[in-house]
């Protein structure tokens, strides 16, 4: 029997799960540990609430987690509860599926500010991570910058930007939605350092945005290169920058906020007496070989709200050798170490999308099967029992989390699939 620890319950945790099961058949246990009561990871707190369809792979996790092969272990720590090595005494192979909770730093003299936020934090604010609740960003006054190219920076934008209504069917958390009706903005700047042909934007999410009620997405026709260079773009990028030229064309259309593209534009520093009020921004060009050069010309941008989404990284964890300067777990191919792996991204960093995780978790249940380990005789889940129930740790299982999910749908507002705890306690209570 192979016994295997996944740390982690997101996409590239139960990706690695399935991987194992095919890979190894009945001859395997798997448990997947989380700190959180409740799996499933940046499905649950990172896809935006208006997003259900993506948030529907959870149901392919669920059929995985359903089988005896593979248990969910719910409310454990890693560091406190158990360490890595203990783990490793335990599970002929322990992976880490940890995922990039962390926010980048924006890195500029006033990111410290309050009004400042990390999207991680922002992002889990409105999807009710238990970590975030309680944040209260500023939402009023006439503006709002967000620094980044990617459709977090899309979520963010049209997350401000909605009307109420336009949430229906969403399961946005109901602090979120009811902070949000208080919102005074009506002006949301996207800083992008490089131009429309460099975006990391999808055409989906870049759609979605020309669809709003009350907003208007607006580009300054200056910012977009010759429309006959667009031609050697790849399909999806192509289709994205089409959007940005309709954008271009369309205007503001008389709606009452404005979502604007500012192209060419690098936040310098934050500014304000004792909170953010404006970003000071200065104009980019691209030299020859495309990198950002500062042109020297700057200007202030009125805002009381400023989200940095330039990317996140992998915490640390208490000897796991790290890497740095890309904010992962040092790794080859997914190995760190004799019987420990990394998967997702804690291996490769925060890149892809949720498909992108399958091939990863199959790649790393292949190196475990390559490595060995079949007949260590090692404990396994009963010997984790044995030793969180020493410790005092009430694990929360699968059929536990069924509990919690069926409670949240119950209390759900009309129109929402559910209204999640947003407070450990609060899942843990809906057990008793």
């Amino acid at each position: 029997m192979r016994h295997i620890a996944i740390i982690g319950s997101g996409p590239a945790g139960y990706y690695t799960a399935e991987a194992c099961q095919k890979q190894f058949g009945e001859d395997v246990r798997v448990d997947i540990l989380d700190r959180m009561p409740v799996p499933y990871g940046l499905i649950r707190t990172g896809v935006a609430p208006d997003h259900q369809s993506i948030k529907a792979v959870a149901r392919r996790y669920e059929a995985v987690a359903l089988t005896d092969s593979v248990r969910f272990v719910g409310n454990v720590t890693i560091g406190k509860d158990i360490s890595i090595p203990e783990l490793q005494t335990l599970y002929d192979a322990v992976v880490l599926a940890t995922g990039a909770p962390a926010d980048k730093p924006l890195g500029v003299p006033g990111d410290d500010l309050p009004g400042v936020i990390g999207s991680a934090a922002f992002v889990g604010w409105y999807n009710g991570h238990p970590d975030h609740a309680a944040l209260k960003p500023p939402l009023e006054g006439p503006g709002a910058v967000i620094v980044g190219a990617g459709n977090v920076a899309l979520d963010v934008a049209r997350i401000l930007a909605k009307a109420e209504a336009e949430f229906e069917g969403s399961d946005i958390a109901g602090h979120a939605l009811e902070h949000l009706r208080g919102g005074t903005h009506s002006r949301i700047t996207i800083l992008a350092r490089r131009g429309p042909h460099q975006i990391a934007m999808t055409p989906k999410e870049l759609g979605e945005l020309g669809q709003l009620s009350r907003a208007a997405p607006l580009v300054d026709p200056a910012d977009l290169p010759p429309v006959e260079s667009d031609a050697p773009l790849e399909p999806g990028l192509r289709k994205a920058v089409k959007h940005l030229r309709d954008f271009a064309a369309q205007g503001a259309g008389g709606k009452p906020i404005e979502v604007v593209f500012d192209f060419y534009a690098m936040p310098l520093r934050v500014e304000g007496e004792g909170k953010a009020e404006r970003v000071i921004v200065e104009r980019t060009a691209l030299d020859a070989g495309g990198q950002v050069v500062a042109t020297g010309e700057t200007y202030a941008i009125p805002a009381g709200l400023v989200v940095s989404c330039i990317g996140y990284r992998t915490p640390p964890i208490e000897g796991v050798p790290y890497d740095q300067k890309l904010g992962r777990f040092a790794n080859t191919d997914g190995r760190i170490a004799d019987g420990l792996y990394a998967v997702g991204w804690a291996r490769r960093g925060p890149t892809g999308t949720i498909g992108t995780n399958r091939p990863d978790g199959y790649a790393i249940a292949e190196l475990i099967a390559a490595d060995g380990g079949d007949d260590s005789g090692k404990a396994g889940r009963s010997g984790l029992d044995v030793l969180l129930g020493a410790r005092g740790v009430d694990i929360v299982t699968f059929r536990d989390w069924q509990k919690i999910e069926a409670a949240e749908i119950a209390r759900a507002r009309d129109g929402a699939p559910r209204e999640k705890f947003t407070s450990i306690d609060e899942m843990l209570a809906a057990l008793t």
